[in-house]
């Protein structure tokens, strides 16, 4: 299957569906030498896996890490890392009755036109599942760049109509939305419970910020790093848009109010983002994505069967009602590999 890799220098490949065997990924780029073990992966993908909060998915997956090959005694020896995740909680029978129906929303028209055939099961390789590998290689590119100095902090900014007023990265790992903002998460929870309650679902935005990147990452062509950064992002299935420093709200400004002065000490402004030129200029890098609300809700919609009959569906199973508290975790894993990959790239250009 074309497309299923990602990277130049630092590259991985991902596998498996959501209800087949297992999921994994193969991870090549790795440094010899790197102490690692599965206790490194795993806290990232305890972040991620289902059935954390009311606000989450039921579905109890273990989401184990499995190091198959590449580490020895507790350090990386530099050739390909595989792990897996095997599937644990996988209940296919739900999707017996639409197997035939295409569900709004989902990739399961798309699918059928490009192969001609789909997995059926919970979305196959279209599923949110696919990103527990992302996450799993994410953790080791977030390992080398701690050593680096550079720091990846994502949150929920903004979710069923209600935004974060401030911003407190202490307390994103203390509520179920991983929310910066106490009160905000608080008012966000009963809202999405109810659309649970109602069959439906909501979306919302998450911000990422990341200190630490060395000015000069990134090609002034058709690889500037912000480009690289939004192709992670919205190869996320559940991301329908990015925008990085000012994004869109740049559009009201005169250039003297947008454009970044700078004195002796540096930018004075920071409304690039931390790319400027396509190149990371030592600023904080800023950018959010907009996450679609879910897909699968059980709310009665209209669609059609393979045949082209009109009928009605209720997408019956166990979704998250909104999926940004789980897709925190999976934006900061996809932020690191494009770093870590453009590191890789700028030692190999200049050495």
């Amino acid at each position: 299957m074309a497309g299923s890799s990602f990277g130049t220098l630092f590259k991985i490949s991902t596998f498996g569906e959501s209800h087949g065997g297992a999921v994994g990924v193969v991870l090549d780029g790795a440094p010899p030498g790197l102490e690692l073990t599965e206790a490194d992966i795993q806290k990232d993908l305890d972040r991620r896996k289902p059935g954390q909060s009311s606000v989450t998915t039921p579905r109890q997956e273990p989401d184990t890490i499995h190091l198959m090959s590449g580490v020895f005694q507790g350090k990386t020896t530099g050739t390909p890392i595989l792990m897996i995740l095997y599937n644990k909680d996988a209940q296919s029978s739900a999707y017996d009755d639409i197997k035939d129906k295409f569900r709004p929303g989902h990739a399961d028209f798309t699918y059928l036109q490009k192969y001609g055939l789909r997995d059926y099961r919970g979305s196959g390789r279209a599923s949110g599942r696919e990103t527990s590998a992302r996450v799993a290689a994410g953790a080791v590119a977030k390992k080398i760049l701690a050593s680096r100095g550079v720091v990846i902090t994502a949150w929920t900014q903004r979710c069923a109509g209600i935004s974060c007023e401030t911003v407190d990265y202490s307390v994103i790992e203390k509520n179920p939305m991983r929310a910066a903002d106490l009160a905000a998460a608080a008012k966000m929870v009963p809202i999405i419970e109810q659309l649970a309650k109602d069959g439906d679902s909501v979306g919302g935005i998450v911000e990422c910020r990341i200190t630490g990147v060395t000015p000069g990452l990134g090609e002034p062509v058709f690889d500037k790093l912000e480009a690289d950064l939004a192709k992670a992002m919205l190869s996320l299935g559940a991301v329908k848009g990015f925008e990085i420093g000012l994004g869109f709200g740049c559009v009201d400004l005169h250039g003297s109010q947008h454009n970044d002065a700078m004195d002796a000490s540096g930018f004075k402004t920071n409304n690039a983002g931390g790319i400027v030129g396509g190149i990371s200029s030592g600023e904080e890098i800023v950018f959010r994505i907009a996450v679609k609300p879910t897909s699968s809700i059980s709310k009665l919609q209209q669609t059609v069967d393979v045949a082209g009959n009109e009928m009605e569906i209720r997408t019956i199973g166990r979704h998250d009602p909104c999926i940004c508290p789980r897709i925190v975790p999976v934006v900061e894993a996809m932020a690191a590999l494009v770093l870590e990959d453009h590191y890789k790239r700028q030692k190999a250009l200049f050495e």
